[in-house]
């Protein structure tokens, strides 16, 4: 192969002495990172698929409130229906009576509170209405088969669950209604209908068609990924600026050369502009692919706004982790918190086991039900944790990062001082080194001399005249190689190893070295 010849430069074998004890410490290290990274990614993989598993033997931990405004055939129909339905994978009815609920609008507001999940109810006088149907004329033309059972919900609460788990186990319900209704009162109803009525008949054989009173609509394809990919873009966008950020400061040795409290209140100043910037561009993005989507200018702003604070949080807890973690563990850090907020969010947490209950500690479950509370209209009232959570997070994140740059200075100007050691060392070595060849150089040079025929006056002034100028070339070589020295040690180390090295591709600092 003609490209790169160098590399085909022989080699010793693997069976060499000298090689030997690299290939085993490769071995091993590579072995026990192997363990490590395996254990932990087999660890992520069982605590989310842990959130998931055997979902729909927890649907009956989701409570739907039943109130019977009809008190006739319909609602009794309702209860049957619920009966044969009851189970694991159904979600649970309770029944109120109507004087707790007199209103359908009180209904609502109970929805609204997120007392219930959601509500179905029978409208007032729905039975006598449907009987009176069967006899046909003004009665049967009037009937409004959707004006007889409603659910109330709300779409905007986890708008991918609820429409699997709620909606549609409230339309199968609402059959199994109907085929209830037909057993217990279709044989009644027959000999009362009138056969020559288009109207009455189709009431017969269709009684109802389940009514949706959905308090905020949400039907977008990407409300998919507002509780996934939406956060994960976030925690990470954050986490490569923050290595900007932290390569640059390392770069221009602002560490040593810039008070900490300065750069305490730049870099928080940095953060706040860069997440803000993050967070309307993250904002916008949501409202241009809203389609149709019904929310306004406020709840943009909220919405904005409440990104921003998570954004900032994040970086300011990642940033936490880059200081108080050992390098290597810093990408395993990453991942792990990603998957454990992540995994507070992908479902609600009456249909995961009780143990990912946990999740109410990490800011993107208090920060999704903000961002529900802002895009229902305050129809998810947990602002009473959920901010809380988010500013102590915030409170926290500023206190620990600001207290990591003063460690990183004091650690910087550490390093300083071992540099400008080793630079001394190095410069006394190297001159030690010149100036025994210098002497070599002046003995062998005084032998030849003696050797001449020269008188001693003429010996003596050329002597002198070598002394000076041996001087003068001393003092600039000296100043000379301390300016190698010092360009050569300030340059990065990779740097002056190789300056044409090319990349071998992403790496990271290993948890274990042999």
């Amino acid at each position: 192969m003609k490209f790169y010849p160098k590399s085909r430069v022989e080699r010793p074998s693997i069976h060499h002495p000298s090689v030997r004890p690299r290939r085993l410490g490769l071995l091993k290290a590579a072995a026990v990172n192997l363990v490590l990274l395996q254990v932990l990614f087999l660890s992520l993989f069982c605590y989310i698929f842990g959130s998931l598993f055997q979902q729909s033997g927890h649907i009956h931990n989701i409570n739907v409130l039943f109130v019977d405004y009809d008190g006739g055939p319909i609602g009794d129909a309702a209860r049957a229906a619920f009966q044969k339905l009851k189970g694991p994978s159904f979600p649970t009815f309770i029944e109120q009576p109507a004087s707790v609920y007199p209103q359908p609008g009180s209904i609502e507001g109970a929805i609204c509170d997120i007392e219930y999940w959601g509500a179905l109810y029978t409208t007032a006088n729905a039975s006598n209405a449907l009987s009176a149907a069967f006899a046909g004329g003004p009665a049967a033309s009037s009937y409004d088969k959707n004006n007889v059972l409603t659910l109330v919900w709300n779409e905007a609460r986890y708008p991918t669950v609820i429409d699997s788990v709620l909606a549609d186990s409230a339309k199968s319900f609402s059959e199994a209604a109907r085929v209830a209704y037909s057993q217990a009162n279709g044989k009644l109803s027959l000999q009362t209908i009138n056969s020559s009525d288009s109207a009455a008949l189709a009431a017969f054989y269709d009684p109802w068609k389940l009514a949706s009173n959905n308090l905020q609509p949400t039907s977008q394809g990407s409300r998919v990924i507002y509780n996934t990919l939406v956060i994960i873009l976030i925690l990470i966008q954050e986490f490569f600026y923050l290595g900007t950020i932290n390569g640059l400061y390392a770069q221009f040795k602002l560490y040593t050369s810039v008070s900490p409290h300065r750069i305490v209140v730049v870099r928080l100043i940095i953060s706040v502009v860069y997440t803000l910037i993050g967070a309307m561009c993250t904002a916008g993005a949501i409202w241009a692919f809203r389609s149709g989507w019904d929310v306004n200018g406020n709840q943009f702003a909220l919405t904005w706004l409440v990104l921003w604070l998570f954004a900032h949080l994040n970086f300011l807890f990642l940033d936490v982790f880059t200081i108080w973690l050992p390098p290597p563990y810093v990408p395993m850090a990453l991942i792990s918190w990603i998957i454990g907020n992540i995994t507070s969010i992908l479902l609600p947490f009456e249909l995961s086991p009780a143990f990912y209950k946990v999740g109410f500690a990490f800011p993107a479950h208090a920060v999704f039900q903000v961002l529900i509370d802002v895009w229902s209209s305050g129809c998810n009232p947990k602002l009473y944790y959920s901010l809380p959570v988010l500013f102590v997070y915030e409170v926290l994140g500023i206190i620990l990062s600001s207290i990591g740059v003063y460690r990183r200075a004091h650690y910087a100007c550490i390093k300083q001082e071992m540099d400008e050691k080793a630079f001394q060392e190095q410069f006394e070595a190297t001159l030690r080194e010149k100036e025994e060849a210098q002497l070599a150089r002046r003995e062998m040079m005084n032998d030849y001399e003696g050797s001449g025929t020269s008188d001693s006056g003429d010996q003596e002034e050329n002597a002198m005249q070598r002394r000076a100028t041996e001087t003068t070339i001393k003092s600039q070589e000296q100043a000379d190689l301390a300016d190698i020295i010092h360009r050569e040690m300030s340059r990065p180390r990779t740097e002056r190893q190789d300056t044409r090295r090319e990349s071998t591709g992403p790496s990271f600092s290993l948890p274990y070295r042999d």
